[in-house]
């Protein structure tokens, strides 16, 4: 990367957080563009060349959220969605340590940041992500499984919403317990008994 790509980058990362940031405080609709180059200690002029407007600064800042969440994913792991159809299946319980602990350990890592996320996933465009990732992941892996097609979107509403409740609990508390506690929490409530390490 060279030195006016490295610049913009800074930029826009600088511009995502500012809006992540105020996005904890207010609506969307009620952010400014003033107040937007104010928290990122940016000038206006600096914003216009980047974006048309505070709704293109948004996708970005959802794409930013969701590449940094990814990259706590070892590689094999972001490329099991290649493989969907020609693994064991073994490899699609996505309610394991192999999975878990990233995702926790994300969560952790950025909990005013995942809870602002969180609190604003429809402004941000998360059901869009959702719903490419039910098309492109979920749905593959429980035909695997056997599940009926019209029982799908259920059965993944009861598993994304219990993990939700969890961490929204989690966050709430400060992430006091560990990720390997909260892991097995959900493990437990998901099989029914503890995994032993």
């Amino acid at each position: 990367m060279n030195k006016s790509e490295s610049k913009y980058f800074n930029t826009a990362a600088k511009m995502d957080l500012a809006l992540i940031e105020l996005l904890k405080r207010k609506p969307l609709e009620y952010i400014t563009v003033s107040e937007l180059c104010q928290a990122a200690q940016v000038n206006r002029s600096t914003f216009y060349l980047h974006y048309e407007t505070i709704g293109d600064l948004l996708d970005e800042a959802a794409r930013y959220l969701l590449d940094d969440f990814l990259s706590y994913f070892p590689g094999e792991m972001r490329a099991v969605a290649h493989k969907l159809e020609t693994c064991a299946l073994e490899e699609l319980v996505f309610v394991s340590d192999k999975y878990l602990t990233p995702y926790l350990t994300y969560i952790r890592d950025h909990k005013e940041v995942f809870g602002t996320a969180l609190a604003h996933d429809k402004t941000l465009g998360f059901e869009g992500v959702y719903r490419q990732l039910f098309q492109h992941i979920f749905n593959p892996v429980l035909e695997r499984f056997h599940y009926p097609d019209t029982d799908r979107n259920y059965v993944m509403m009861y598993y994304l919403n219990g993990i939700n409740a969890i961490v929204v609990e989690w966050l709430k508390e400060g992430c006091i317990k560990t990720v390997a506690e909260i892991a097995n929490i959900i493990t437990v409530c998901i099989f029914g008994k503890e995994i032993q390490p």
